[in-house]
């Protein structure tokens, strides 16, 4: 990136190249199914960066069986007393799945670290293992993408009050959100230290401008595409059965079963 602001991806021509990658999402799918492949991809940036939409965008035309989103809540106290990474593991995907991580164990590395949910020796400690922990992920044949979302304060601000303003996302702010306004510089340097230690030739950072979600959402999706060797696998030949002659079935009344109301005959 050269530092200048790009004009933001018109619609027409943001949602024409969408579907094309999201048909390629399509056919990786098939080939880490049957090629029993399994694929880690970690999105994790600012809040209101856009992971999260950018996930759903990803996801919309998976198989769920194959390609599952990973949103941990907080750890519970059991697990506040395993090893860090263990609850993470768990969720590793299998032969033949995708695992996408919305947050991952980089929570210790920003939120942790910054707001004092960890000790410096349990910060120090992550920085030390991630790498190692990754190779690990990597040497057992783990394709594993890691993506960071950037976003600037002025857009960031913007998003909040949006949220703020539509009830349909208000779930989405919260009191860790407002908490990120007032520790920006905070954050920036936990960025900063993460990187310097996890950014590695094994598990590179792929960093994502998110000012503009059109623009993030199909640059992130292509560099996914580009840097899995995937093929296309043909799919089975299907055709579809001529249906059979009635036996004599009936229907029995209507009156017999509760419907949900027509609602949509008021509208």
């Amino acid at each position: 990136m050269t530092g200048e602001k790009s004009a933001k991806v018109p619609r027409a021509a943001y949602e024409r190249e969408l579907l094309r990658l999201q048909t390629e999402l399509v056919k990786l799918q098939e080939w880490v199914r049957t090629e029993g492949a399994r694929l880690v991809v970690v999105f994790e940036g600012r809040d209101a960066a856009g992971k999260g939409g950018t996930i759903k965008r990803v996801s919309e035309h998976l198989n769920p069986r194959v390609a599952r989103t990973v949103a941990l809540p907080t750890p519970t106290e059991r697990q506040r007393g395993q090893w860090y990474f263990q609850r993470y593991v768990e969720h590793l995907p299998a032969a033949g799945e995708i695992a996408l991580f919305d947050r991952s164990w980089y929570n210790r590395a920003g939120v942790e670290h910054v707001m004092g949910f960890c000790t410096q020796e349990e910060y120090q400690l992550f920085l030390r293992q991630c790498p190692v922990f990754e190779r690990m992920l990597i040497e057992d044949g783990i394709l594993l993408r890691k993506y960071w979302f950037s976003v600037s304060d002025a857009v960031q601000q913007e998003r909040f009050n949006r949220r703020l303003e539509d009830p349909t996302r208000r779930w989405k702010l919260s009191p860790m959100d407002l908490e990120s306004i007032t520790r920006w510089e905070a954050y920036s340097r936990a960025k900063d230290q993460m990187l310097v230690h996890t950014d590695t030739s094994d598990a590179p950072w792929f960093i994502v401008e998110s000012d503009d979600k059109r623009r993030a959402r199909l640059n992130m999706i292509a560099h996914l595409l580009d840097s899995v060797p995937y093929h296309e696998v043909p799919p089975p030949v299907l055709e579809l059965p001529p249906r059979p002659p009635s036996t004599g079935y009936e229907r029995p009344p209507r009156d017999l079963q509760t419907y949900v109301p027509d609602h949509a005959a008021g509208l």
